[in-house]
């Protein structure tokens, strides 16, 4: 099974030096993508309320309030 398996990554990623790279390239561009979404996704959540797309709209609320006046 492991032999096998080890066979079918060498013929179809490894054999080919350009497929190789591609692969390599494709995989650490889809790995930054991944980590960087997950990453921003914990921080928001982490500092939910607390950042400045959170607070946002009470700012323009009082902004917008003291226009008026």
């Amino acid at each position: 099974m492991a032999g096998a398996l080890a066979a079918s990554i060498y013929q179809t990623l490894i054999r080919r030096n350009a497929v190789y790279l591609s692969s390599i390239f494709v995989g650490a561009f889809a790995f930054e993508v991944a980590f960087d979404t997950s990453t921003n996704k914990l921080w928001d959540t982490w500092n939910r309320g607390r950042q400045w797309k959170d607070i946002k709209h009470q700012y323009l609320a009082k902004a917008e309030e003291e226009d008026d006046e």
